[in-house]
């Protein structure tokens, strides 16, 4: 698949678009107010392999280090551009753009306010977009005048009340989101703007990835897009989460930037999300040179359901031979035509387990999504344990294509300087605790920014509501306030136990 066009945006000295490389980032997750932590991690991410680097700014006194922050960076020879992240202040932006290369903001809580109308007339609406209009005048001139690019990052999580009332909480919905700014942008001739949909389901990054170039295709426009599936999770789980999603849109040609979100030391994020663009952007040739023929155990098949039952004959479609980088219709069609009774299997040689993980979910993870097949089998047989290794890595990445549930998910975000607790270590304490809980979904959030919205469909929520005060979630509603963090897990696994969701380990 070749990959999409799209004009070229300037970030600094490394431009973004498809006449240029797949760009890697990540995000640091220091307290920006520490310069010394944020610059020491951010030649950590550099020095892994991270082009661009981006830093929460919550406050002016954020913004007021960031010149600090890229200041050092250039003394210690780093000069590599610098995205400052902004959610809700305008003023923020403004002027964070004065000082960095980027500035990400999402269009759903930008200078959208609160509203609790269930209906907006058109006239009403209209008049609402008019003020945002406004509203984003200045930011918009502070950026011609700099050179600053913006990406305008539309969070499944934290879609407006105006854009949910109209269009619900879904992929159209964050589409028209981001394209009501996008429109504005064009309107006053400002053109380095980069997109990304984010979520942290899987299924919701592809469609709302998909909708929004068909949308722009429509409209005569053609910006770079930033890839992510938000809030991942960490391991095997987190890395397959994000190259199912992200896998998947590269091998249509879509992608110009890629992050992956992992509760783990940013700079480990790197090295995964380069394995995902180099797996992607190969040849099939590459991938499948290996001469040797996989052998066929129905043992190893893992259905897609877990009562499922076999289907008398077997359709079996084998990756180490079949050339797909993605689908076209022809192929598409003939997969549909046999999906009750295909399994698809691929044997790899790789000797590192994160490369098959990688490996695994981008080949795998475009054909569940489609739910073009009843089984898979992933043979590894140079990694210890291979076959209950392979038969992990396929009931995950079903999983990420929330085909069948097998394990307790945790959507659980990568930290940033915004998380108001030690993020890593408490999602493994929960983890310890909960990883027997099958089905179950978990979400682990460091603040509000986003938290209660990126879980929205978890069935319980730990979210940081301040300086280590925890407020715990059952769907949707808040449970407990402001739960010092040392009781805040015995506070969850009790409210699991409460609503009959709890089961003891074997």
């Amino acid at each position: 698949m070749s990959r999409r066009y799209t004009h070229t945006v300037k970030i600094g000295d490394l431009p973004l678009g498809s006449e240029y490389p797949i760009r890697l980032q990540s995000m640091t997750n220091t307290d920006t107010r520490d310069i010394g932590a944020t610059v020491a991690q951010s030649i950590r991410i550099i020095e892994a392999g991270g082009e661009y680097v981006r830093i929460t700014v919550p406050g002016i006194r954020e913004v007021e280090a960031l010149a600090d922050i890229k200041k050092e960076l250039h003394k210690k020879g780093f000069h590599n551009p610098l995205i400052a992240d902004v959610h809700f202040n305008p003023q923020v932006a403004e002027m964070a753009a004065r000082v960095v290369e980027k500035v990400r903001i999402n269009p759903g809580n930008y200078v959208d306010k609160k509203s609790h109308q269930k209906e907006y007339s058109d006239q009403e609406y209209s008049l609402e977009l008019e003020r945002i209009h406004q509203r984003l005048l200045p930011l918009i001139q502070i950026c011609k005048q700099y050179g600053t690019a913006i990406r305008i990052g539309s969070n499944h999580g934290s879609l407006s009340d105006r854009i949910i009332h109209r269009y619900g909480d879904s992929a159209l919905g964050m589409v028209e989101s981001a394209m009501e700014f996008l429109r504005i942008f064009e309107a006053e001739q400002f053109d380095q703007v980069i997109l990304s949909m984010k979520a942290s389901n899987v299924r919701v990054v592809v469609d709302s990835t998909r909708l929004l170039v068909k949308r722009m295709l429509e409209e005569n426009m053609h910006y770079p897009l930033h890839l992510g599936v938000t809030e991942a999770g960490e391991g095997e789980d987190g890395r397959i989460k994000s190259a199912v999603g992200i896998g998947t849109l590269l091998r249509e040609g879509i992608g110009d930037t890629v992050r992956v979100s992992l509760t783990e030391d940013p700079e480990l994020e790197i090295p995964v999300a380069n394995n995902i663009v180099h797996y992607c952007t190969q040849s099939s040739t590459e991938q499948n040179d290996n001469t040797s023929i996989p052998t066929v155990d129905e043992k190893q098949i893992v259905w897609i359901k877990e009562d499922f039952k076999q289907p008398e004959t077997i359709d079996w479609v084998d990756l180490n031979k079949t050339e797909i980088s993605y689908l076209p219709e022809d192929l598409r069609s003939r997969f549909l035509s046999h999906k009750e009774t295909q399994v698809f299997k691929k044997t790899y040689y790789d000797t590192s387990i994160d490369s098959i993980y990688v490996q695994a979910a981008c080949d795998f993870g475009p054909l569940f999504l489609e739910e073009l097949g009843v089984g898979l089998q992933i043979d590894a047989p140079h990694l210890p344990d291979g076959t209950e290794t392979s038969k992990s890595i396929a009931l995950s990445i079903l999983q990420a294509c929330r085909i069948r549930m097998s394990k307790t998910e945790y959507i659980s975000c990568p930290s940033c300087g915004r998380t108001l607790f030690d993020l890593q270590s408490t999602a493994a304490r929960i983890r310890e605790r909960t990883s027997h809980l099958k089905g179950l979904k978990i979400g682990i959030m460091g603040c509000i920014v986003n938290g209660p919205g990126e879980m929205a469909d978890a069935d319980y929520g730990y979210v940081g509501t301040g300086h280590k005060k925890i407020t715990l979630y059952k769907r949707h509603e808040v449970v407990k306030r402001n739960i010092p963090e040392e009781q805040a897990v015995d506070e969850l696994i009790q409210l699991i136990k409460e609503n009959g969701d709890w089961k003891e380990p074997c």
